[in-house]
């Protein structure tokens, strides 16, 4: 008795908890946009996100801010899982659920797929059923059958008069065999949700890359004009930079080819079409519940389909996913080119690098110079010093004793001969190439 009422206790003492203190245990505000464009806060824990999405622990550790995952793109059976730079979130064929953020960014990308969902005409499910699956009713059988005769009639008309050379029905051949323009196919809600978060992305990055251009080629012809501590701290810091955004384009370009690489993880990613062959499914053993003939040879056919199904799974057919690499690829090309402003700018700054070592260089190869004829000259001028030394010697020589113009005389003939074997050094040098 006593257990139970500390139980109750507890229980109670849960449910009075303050709001933060509860959010320890995994519930989070989740931001949700239905295949509707409504967008509400919805606080959800992590077991009942996995219930609902059907992802495992670990990959919704993939969408924690304060952990740090490369980015990615992966297709659950019931879900998408995407991380791509600021978008963390989880996509199914209803709705899409991302961590509550105060950034511009999230809100411009929240903005952007509920404008692409509410400007759609027909509804997801609705126009991805009516492309994808069309069965006939009961009451529609005899019109089949009137179109299959009128078909059939045509046809045959078709191949007396093609024989004759004549039009068909008073149009040309080449206008009877153009294949009818429909209107552009609607995405279902899942890959509506994917393009705006590639667009976000490649948006993102194509930004940061704009600005980056627009400062660091001023900055580069700026160095190159006046070289200078200032300068090249600016420079530096613009290429760490560079570096730093190259790598996050490459691993998002590198993430969507290892996507396009791969049919069976794009064919993972069409949620609604599953969905819509789980409730055919569902419904189509419930048709005829009277006729036993019929449900013997509804229960075959389906059973034929499975191992249809099975044996193509096992033979690695590829699936029909052209509208989710048509997509992809598009938005590879965008990486790409964007991979592509970066590397170019990458090689003017290391051009910049090569015309600043060579404008180095030719500094110092000019110090250089001077201090070789600096040398030189301070070589002939301890030449004329010995002589002068020679000179001051306490010793007797006849030149003393000459007249006060001989003095002059060897003064002028030390200098001159200072100067006579600087230019001869020189001349040397020149003839050696060690000067220019």
């Amino acid at each position: 008795m006593k257990n139970s009422t500390t139980g109750e206790e507890d229980e109670h003492r849960w449910i009075h908890l303050p709001q933060h203190r509860r959010k320890g245990v995994g519930v989070r505000k989740w931001l949700v946009i239905s295949e509707d464009g409504e967008c509400c806060l919805q606080e959800v824990g992590k077991h009942a996100i996995m219930k609902r999405t059907g992802l495992p622990h670990r990959e919704l550790r993939v969408l924690d801010p304060m952990l740090c995952y490369p980015p990615s793109i992966l297709g659950r059976e019931r879900a998408i899982v995407i991380n791509l730079e600021h978008i963390k979130g989880i996509i199914t064929a209803k709705e899409v659920l991302m961590f509550n953020s105060t950034s511009p960014l999230v809100a411009l990308f929240v903005d952007d797929l509920r404008h692409r969902v509410l400007s759609s005409g027909l509804s997801p499910k609705q126009s991805w059923f009516q492309d994808s699956v069309s069965l006939p009713t009961s009451g529609d059988k005899k019109r089949e059958k009137i179109e299959i005769e009128n078909t059939e009639s045509r046809d045959m008309d078709r191949e007396r008069e093609a024989s004759d050379g004549s039009d068909v029905d008073g149009m040309p051949q080449s206008k009877v065999d153009e294949p009818k323009t429909t209107g552009p196919k609607l995405l279902p809600f899942e890959f509506r949700a994917l393009e705006a978060c590639l667009d976000s992305a490649c948006r993102c990055l194509e930004s940061e890359t704009q600005t980056l251009e627009q400062e660091a080629y001023p900055a580069l012809d700026e160095l190159t004009s006046k070289i200078s501590t200032l300068n090249l701290e600016h420079v530096r810091q613009i290429k760490s930079r560079l570096v730093a955004i190259s790598g996050r384009v490459q691993k998002v370009r590198d993430e969507i080819e290892h996507l396009l690489d791969d049919d069976n993880d794009m064919a993972e990613m069409y949620l609604t079409k599953k969905l819509d062959r789980q409730s055919l499914e569902q419904t189509s053993p419930r048709e005829d519940p009277y006729n036993d003939k019929f449900l013997a040879g509804d229960e075959e056919i389906a059973e034929a389909a499975n191992n249809e199904h099975n044996s193509e799974i096992l033979t690695t057919t590829k699936p029909d996913i052209q509208e989710l690499e048509m997509l992809l690829e598009a938005y590879f090309a965008q990486t790409d080119g964007i991979l592509q402003k970066l590397s170019t700018m990458s090689e003017y700054v290391d051009d910049t690098e090569d015309c600043i070592n060579i404008m180095l260089d030719d500094k110092q190869n000019q110090l250089l110079e001077m201090g070789v004829m600096f040398s030189t000259a301070n070589v002939i001028l301890n030449a004329g010093i010995v002589v002068v030394g020679l000179f001051g010697m306490n010793i007797t020589i006849s030149l003393f004793s000459a007249p006060h113009l001989r003095f002059w005389e060897t003064l002028l003939g030390i200098v001159v001969g200072c100067i006579a074997l600087y230019l001869i050094a020189f001349g040397w040098g020149k003839n050696k190439n060690l000067l220019p």
